[in-house]
């Protein structure tokens, strides 16, 4: 089976998925989006309010910043895959709890092997954290360690892990936004030495 076949028939299983409470509250699950070959995935942390209306990740506000971002370093959304560690909206736009980020990471792994990216950007420290140590590394505050190299060895070869800050902080604090354009042209950076 095909990578493309792979992915669509987990995006299917993720839409259907009722593992945990957030299932049941949902309007929709949020697999993923954009290309499934791309050398780069970005990762959020939950759903908000947009994204669970349109079932798409990245669709409201903040998704607007990662838009700018992206463009700014010549990329678009056709270009990456953009995804969260939970599928779907904890209620009020919470924070998701442990449960449900070990209850749905797995899809989130499954997401990884399959794609296979080169680089994978957490954006936010609960994507950061569970990215870090999933690749066996220490989880540090990301004041500390955004913008900052994390090379994995995998069973597909190596991976760039670059922890960045959440675009929805430039929403709560507009300075931070200069913050997030620096570290994405280190992404550009990253890019250019792997193609």
């Amino acid at each position: 089976m095909g990578r493309e076949e792979q992915l669509r028939r987990l995006e299917e299983r993720i839409r259907n998925c009722k593992k945990c409470p957030l299932g049941e509250l949902r309007t929709n699950a949020v697999p993923g989006a954009g290309n499934y070959s791309s050398k780069i995935m970005f990762v959020g942390e939950a759903p908000g309010y947009w994204e669970d209306q349109k079932g798409l990740p990245f669709v409201g506000r903040a998704g607007r910043i990662l838009d700018e971002l992206l463009e700014s370093i010549g990329l678009d959304r056709e270009d990456v895959y953009i995804t969260n560690i939970v599928k779907c909206r904890p209620p009020n736009n919470r924070d998701p709890t442990e449960e449900e980020i070990r209850t749905c990471s797995p899809y989130l792994d499954l997401q990884i092997d399959i794609i296979r990216p080169r680089v994978i950007v957490p954006l936010g420290r609960h994507s950061m954290a569970y990215i870090l140590k999933k690749f066996g590394f220490n989880v540090e505050p990301i004041s500390r360690i955004h913008g900052k190299m994390f090379e994995a060895r995998t069973l597909f070869g190596r991976i760039i892990i670059m922890p960045m800050y959440h675009p929805a902080v430039a929403l709560y604090r507009p300075a931070m936004k200069e913050e997030l354009e620096k570290d994405f042209r280190k992404i550009r950076e990253l890019i250019d030495g792997i193609s």
